[in-house]
């Protein structure tokens, strides 16, 4: 088989793959979060394995824990998120009422020191781009609804995810085995190698990742209670969880928590609290969690995060924003790939190409033996 006859087998494949997830992308989130879950637990069950646990009871161990953690965690937070949001729905048109009392003075000094032609440009301008991204966000969120759990019924979500997330824990170092038997063998040593480099992305980036959302939205939520913000819980929260996208979640929590203070207290020193945790924790985040817990080495810049989650979620639905990371992460190996194959070839250094050191090193001959 030529190597033109080998790319269009796998091209065909791939078209073929991203056809079957655009058909059924309003059923696969159930199996994907079971992926996703049976992935993240793995490494949990190795280790009771090598305590000598056979490993359907160790996937039972693992699994009820998990499960039963999620579901403390939502019968103690829901009623408490779910108060606070029909809360804060009710009483938005009241604080931007008062935000705009608060930020009348510094609408009279940009009125005295530009001209009024220059003030009604940007007024303009402000509201148009504010129209077009809440625009946006609304679009975008209705998209999600439309194209993932809207259709999916959330018992299925409950009942097939758990059963998925057994069967593929269970079975997950044979699959792994089975697949690596099937790989092409002229291309395995390669391929392994771009496996455990995209292995090595996603565990860093996800695992890592979300330990610091659950720090840092715990954090939050207990900082901005103890402070007394109305609502604080649930900004908290929410700002902890939206840090899974880099920046955005500090940046969101930071306006909202901002603004709810600027109304609810005339003391600027609180205002400068709520201030300062947003900024202490970000700080924290930048210096500390994400250097220990998610490591430089994970190759997934944050711009290329957040474009990828935007572009799954608004072709793909809920399904899409499923698959963003991993879909970025084997995109961004197999860049970083095609540049080292550049690099080392006769396009980028304009001669013979050059071996590279595993290959020169296996080339040497071998030193003789001591007599």
């Amino acid at each position: 088989m030529t190597t033109s006859e080998h790319q269009r087998f796998w091209l065909i494949g791939l078209g073929i793959f991203a056809i079957l997830v655009w058909l059924l992308r309003d059923m696969l989130a159930p199996f994907l979060a079971g992926m996703a879950v049976a992935y993240l637990l793995d490494p949990v069950c190795d280790r009771l394995e090598r305590l000598r646990l056979p490993r359907w009871l160790a996937t039972t161990v693992v699994l009820v824990a998990f499960f039963a953690a999620v579901v403390a965690a939502f019968v103690v937070l829901i009623p408490v998120l779910r108060g606070q949001l029909l809360d804060f729905v009710d009483t938005v048109p009241h604080y931007r009422e008062e935000l705009q009392e608060v930020l009348a003075p510094l609408y009279e000094r940009l009125r005295e020191t530009l001209s009024e032609e220059d003030v009604e440009q940007l007024r303009g301008a402000i509201g148009q781009y504010a129209g077009d991204a809440i625009g946006w966000v609304a679009s975008l969120a209705g998209g999600l609804w439309r194209g993932g759990m809207a259709v999916i019924d959330v018992m299925a979500l409950l009942v097939i995810t758990p059963v998925v997330a057994f069967y593929l824990l269970r079975d997950w170092d044979r699959m792994i085995a089975r697949i690596d038997s099937y790989l092409p063998r002229p291309s395995a040593a390669t391929l392994r190698q771009l496996a455990n480099e995209v292995d090595e992305t996603l565990a860093g980036f996800i695992r890592g990742q979300g330990t610091v959302c659950l720090i840092l939205g715990t954090f939050y939520a207990l900082a901005l209670a103890a402070v007394g913000l109305d609502f604080g819980v649930l900004v908290g929260l929410g700002a902890g969880l939206i840090s899974f996208i880099p920046y955005v979640g500090s940046m969101t929590g930071f306006i909202v928590a901002v603004g709810i203070a600027l109304v609810q207290f005339d003391d600027w020193t609180r205002w400068l609290m709520v201030a300062a945790i947003f900024i202490g924790g970000q700080a924290v985040e930048g210096n500390f969690l994400t250097p220990r817990l998610v490591g430089g080495s994970v190759g997934l810049h944050p711009v290329w995060v957040m474009f990828a989650l935007l572009a799954g979620g608004s072709l793909l639905g809920f399904t899409g924003v499923l698959i963003a990371v991993p879909a970025a992460a084997v995109i961004g190996v197999l860049v970083r790939f095609a540049v080292r194959r550049y690099l080392d070839s006769i396009y980028y250094r304009g001669g013979a190409r050059t071996r590279s050191e595993p290959e020169a090193r296996a080339a040497e001959p071998e030193p003789p033996e001591a007599s």
